[in-house]
């Protein structure tokens, strides 16, 4: 297939997003020399609404379905984005046939006055936007107060520098990549904090009718990372994960084997069940799916019915 003659990328307008758009494109301009390839930034309205936490208004759908309604209209031949902020179904018309090599995907203690999460006193305020991280912190850290932190990752880091939070967990990929690691004082290993499913990776989007643009970004799949990250998703969709649900996914390869490591919890922590499994790398969605079951026949089922019914409530 020939080479066209521009390609534009869709991507939020925030400093992270536009570096990670702005990555790809770079990569895209090499793979195709001579092609224009240009980012066209759009607010979305999960940028907009920063006044109530993600899951109460509509979850990570709301990151990229402008960009979605860019491509379909036929501004935009692609998108880029963070593969955690991803909703684990993909629209009908929508592909993801690149994933891109994988940065540090673990969580991130940033704080000014302490070296790390046990060096935090009781009622210090922690900030995080992750019903995840959130669980994790109040079952491993009952006397701290947990709040709720929106904002794009500098708004963020501003409202920690302005003395609203002690601390706050972010994704260590984010500092890694905007320059920012001197901010990290510690990174929680999977142990203390299980990554969200497809964190620290890149997703490329196109419409699933657009075999030009398929062509144009399959070559940046990065094989071992996309394994990891269809693991995590399939382990996730098969618990009906959203940013409502308080789950972590994570998957590595290890001497040939995938090695998937899963949660759910409740959002106070009281509750949580988790799980491993580990198989051959070509069966990463069965295991991901495996490894949903054994957790819903230990526990998960009750907690998942709820959360759903606390959403129901919630909706009323």
């Amino acid at each position: 297939m020939s080479s066209p003659s521009r390609i534009v990328i869709a991507s939020r307008e925030s400093r992270l997003a536009l570096w990670q758009a702005e990555h790809i494109q770079a990569r895209l301009a090499t793979l195709h020399p001579g092609v224009e390839v240009v980012i066209f930034g759009m607010t979305t309205k999960g940028d907009q609404i920063l006044d109530r936490p993600l899951a109460q208004i509509g979850g990570k759908g709301l990151f990229i379905k402008e960009l979605e309604v860019a491509m379909q209209e036929g501004r935009a031949d692609l998108a880029v984005h963070s593969m955690k902020d991803v909703p684990m179904e993909m629209p009908p018309g929508f592909l993801l046939p690149a994933i891109a090599a994988r940065e540090n995907p673990c969580d991130a203690f940033v704080s000014n006055r302490y070296a790390s999460l046990d060096e935090l006193p009781a009622g210090a305020v922690v900030g995080t936007s992750s019903l995840r991280r959130e669980a994790i912190l109040r079952a491993r850290y009952p006397r701290l107060a947990i709040r709720s932190l929106r904002g794009n990752l500098d708004t963020r880091l501003k409202k920690l520098d302005a003395g609203q939070y002690d601390a706050i967990i972010l994704a260590a990929a984010g500092l890694i990549r905007l320059g920012l690691e001197a901010r990290i004082k510690t990174v929680l290993t999977p142990e203390q904090s299980l990554p969200a499913p497809g964190q620290g990776a890149l997703g490329i989007e196109v419409r699933a009718d657009r075999a030009d643009a398929l062509a144009w970004v399959t070559p940046l799949n990065d094989p071992e990372t996309a394994c990891c990250v269809k693991a995590e998703r399939a382990f996730s969709r098969a618990l009906g994960g959203s940013c409502q649900v308080p789950l972590g996914g994570y998957a590595v390869l290890e001497q040939g084997r995938l090695w998937l490591r899963g949660f759910v919890a409740t959002p106070d922590g009281r509750e949580m069940v988790s799980g491993a499994v580990r198989g051959d790398p070509a069966d990463a969605e069965a295991l991901g799916r495996a490894l949903a079951a054994e957790l819903r026949g230990r526990g998960a089922d009750a907690i998942l019915a709820r959360l759903a019914a606390c959403q129901r409530g919630d909706a009323r």
